[in-house]
């Protein structure tokens, strides 16, 4: 597992259960599907509880299960999991539903620009669970900035739109650390794209020197443009690149 640059697995985001295959389901499913990233290299994973029509949901039932299998699974990984307020789109709701969590991640991302994002990093502190900043652009980064818990999130997560090519994913991306480091010169950064920008932003990643992600969630495809037979194809594929950019 690991090396100089760490790698989160991505492993099955909002994505519906014929989005692709492989993609990981129920939590015996994804228990199984950290194993194997883990084995291909994996530092970390990301998942999206998933509920009976196999759609997000952040009902303490399906999240406590499947915080349980990964356990069994891979017992000292770090765990992130999502609140995305597409999974329960009314802050109230989603706030009560994180406070009922029975077994929480040791993570959680946050996607900033979201309305409700600073009850649910409030009720995220309460259960002791890390935050990941999820900044999706510029003016993100300057709210983020501009928050009382700037200092008390463990990790930035730099989140580069689809159907961007590598120039602009160097570009928007070197200005986002850029001004990500002008505020908390050490915070943790992870930067990492999706669809078409999956890759370059991997490459710019470990350019940089900065934690990147790979899985089902970003993109179905390997580097060369093939479909990826399942998550830790992506992960091989990443470890392989960064050593060879490292």
């Amino acid at each position: 597992m690991g090396g100089p640059i760490t790698i989160q697995a991505c492993l099955n985001g909002a994505r519906p259960p014929a989005a692709h295959p492989a993609l990981p389901v129920t939590p015996e499913q994804i228990a199984d599907d950290v194993a194997a990233v883990v084995a291909a290299g994996a530092d970390c994973v990301h998942l999206h509880p998933k509920g009976d029509d196999g759609l997000d949901t952040l009902a303490p039932d399906f999240v406590d299960a499947l915080i349980a299998a990964v356990h069994v699974a891979a017992p000292a990984l770090p765990i992130s999991v999502t609140t995305g307020e597409w999974a329960l789109p009314d802050p109230t709701e989603r706030v009560a539903a994180i406070r009922a969590w029975g077994l929480v991640p040791h993570l959680a991302s946050v996607n900033w620009h979201e309305a409700g994002s600073a009850a649910v990093v409030e009720a995220l502190f309460e259960q002791s669970v890390g935050i990941e900043a999820g900044l999706w652009s510029l003016d993100d980064v300057r709210d983020w900035a501009e928050s009382p818990v700037r200092d008390s999130v463990t990790r930035v997560l730099l989140e580069l739109p689809d159907r961007i090519g590598e120039e602009q994913v160097t570009v928007l991306g070197e200005e986002m650390v850029r001004a990500v480091r002008a505020q908390a010169p050490d915070v943790q950064i992870l930067l990492h794209g999706e669809g078409e920008s999956a890759w370059p932003a991997l490459r710019l990643a470990v350019r940089l020197g900065l934690e990147t992600r790979i899985g089902l969630e970003d993109t179905v495809h390997l580097p060369d443009g093939s479909m990826a037979p399942d998550n830790a194809s992506l992960v091989r594929a990443a470890r392989d690149l960064a050593a060879r950019l490292g």
